[in-house]
């Protein structure tokens, strides 16, 4: 499984989310995907992701997620030791909507 995961949730088809839990270490390759559950609701989730056993899931050292609360929740029940790290992605799209909301507000914008 690896010690650098990475955890987030998609849209597959038809509106439908699911979590989605990867392997940072095979980049995207062959035995990236840990699990993909259907749904994002925390306790579904941890319920399922618990069948990959405890002493595995405590080797995980850091778990890169957005800032979500279902997802920081899993990663904290899930993976205790391991360090949460926030998803540039999603810290980038917040600091360009302050950053457009700053402008629009201060006038800069049309």
């Amino acid at each position: 499984m690896g010690r650098h995961l990475s955890i987030d949730e998609t849209s597959l088809s038809s509106g439908e989310l699911y979590t989605i839990l990867t392997s940072k270490a095979a980049k995207g390759g062959k035995s990236s995907l840990v699990a993909i559950v259907a749904g994002t609701k925390a306790e579904t989730v941890i319920e399922i992701l618990r069948k990959i056993p405890e002493k595995v899931r405590k080797k995980v050292t850091e778990i890169t997620l957005d800032m979500a609360g279902n997802m920081v929740l899993i990663a904290r029940k899930l993976f205790p030791l391991a360090t949460q790290v926030t998803d540039r992605f999603h810290v980038q799209q917040l600091a360009l909507e302050a950053s457009g909301t700053a402008y629009f507000l201060n006038g800069m914008l049309p």
